[in-house]
């Protein structure tokens, strides 16, 4: 196994009972030029519009902070007397939890309020050292928040909540006292041991799920779950366009022959010339499942073969209006998608040679040259979906 590893952030929440607007704020960023990963979640007062708005405030203010490396003590005490504290109780109006993992992997946690952090490797709770930090607010309040840093390894997983997931089920049926870190420490393990290599979104769900039953479905705060996973990073190649230079097409072959990951070829003349210089052979289908596009072919050792510039076009429209509840289905794009959803990496190859079908002036404005269509793509992925993209022009 490589030293290389994938920080997998998933994530699931839900809103107190009435409410639309979840009052916990749940935010993630990969800092790519450091290669860093930034997640945050914090907790509002209350719930509805009200507690959503200082969590997106405390959030933002986290994720802001953390990028710019201040310190730990820094962070807290900027964030405590920023915030405006409830008159009655004295206490803030929201918490938050921050995890900072650079790309050697050492990692920071700050906890404010939230239930405490849980770190699982090899099946095991680990215990880090948690350091105390007392911050003095501006009303003289003093307020307690603990830190810990670790070296983060392959395999680990870091869980984060708000308290609705450890108070959920309180005062009725099995949990009188609520759920209780142990038991979720307890589902957390059980889970790992069944399904190894559970997804970070999978794995909050369950828990969130598991949740919104101990309270009899009607969710008595709003209850979140954030899941950091760390492994081996799942790649993929997606091929588009014949190089600009006929020269490079054995260049091309090798390269899509090479890579070390799924593999998707868009386009016809693109499957044409990895087919000629690599001897495989391609086999037509006939299934319209899709009926704007034309069908999937298939070649040995690729795994999806498709029409090109049409394709890709679908695939972006498709992953803009992506979003949780999204099931693609069997078209062509769908199962680019589908691909890309089920990896990390993303590695484009974009040939630029100039396609003279394309230069038709009455086909749709829409029809983007692929150069325009895979920037837009990665954009999409980086951004929306937090993948790491690369794109190399041949």
């Amino acid at each position: 196994m490589s030293d290389r590893f994938y920080i997998e952030v998933g994530s699931a929440q839900r809103s107190h009972v009435g409410e639309r607007i979840c009052g916990d704020v749940f935010l993630s960023e990969k800092v790519k030029e450091e290669g860093r990963t930034v997640v945050v979640l914090s907790d509002g007062m209350g719930h509805g519009v009200k507690a959503n708005l200082l969590a997106t405030l405390t959030a933002k203010m986290s994720l802001n902070f953390t990028k710019e490396h201040k310190d730990a003590q820094k962070i807290a005490e900027i964030i405590m007397n920023t915030l405006p504290v409830c008159s009655e109780r004295k206490i803030s109006y929201a918490t938050f939890s921050i995890i900072d993992i650079e790309k050697d992997g050492q990692t920071t946690i700050l906890n404010y309020d939230n239930p405490d952090p849980i770190h699982i490797r090899d099946n095991e709770l680990l215990k880090p050292e948690w350091h105390k930090m007392t911050v003095e607010g501006d009303d003289h309040t003093n307020k307690e928040i603990t830190a810990c840093t670790f070296k983060l390894q392959k395999e680990d997983r870091i869980v984060i909540m708000s308290d609705g997931i450890t108070q959920s089920g309180l005062g009725k049926g099995r949990y009188l006292l609520g759920w209780g870190l142990e038991n979720v420490e307890y589902m957390l393990l059980s889970q790992i041991k069944e399904q190894p290599d559970i997804s970070a979104a999978k794995l909050s769900s369950l828990l969130v799920n598991k949740a919104h039953a101990n309270d009899e479905y009607q969710a008595k705060d709003d209850t979140s779950v954030v899941v950091v996973y760390c492994r081996e990073p799942r790649r993929l190649l997606i091929s588009s366009g014949p190089p600009f230079e006929k020269e490079k097409d054995g260049e091309l072959a090798n390269m899509v022959r090479d890579f070390e990951g799924k593999k998707i070829i868009c386009g016809g003349t693109t499957a044409d010339i990895i087919s000629r210089e690599l001897d495989i052979r391609i086999d037509d289908s006939l299934d319209f499942d899709d009926p704007d596009l034309p069908p999937i072919s298939h070649m040995k050792g690729i795994d999806l073969v498709t029409e090109g510039i049409l394709t890709l076009s679908k695939t972006a429209n498709l992953l803009e209006q992506y979003g949780p509840d999204s099931d693609p289905g069997k078209g062509p794009a769908d199962l680019i998608v589908r691909q890309i959803m089920e990896s990390d990496e993303i590695h484009f190859i974009a040939g630029t040679a100039i396609n003279v079908a394309h230069q038709d002036p009455n086909l749709p404005v829409e029809l983007e040259i692929r150069r325009s269509v895979i920037k837009k793509i990665a954009n999409i992925l980086e951004q929306k979906f937090l993948k790491e993209v690369s794109l190399r022009f041949i």
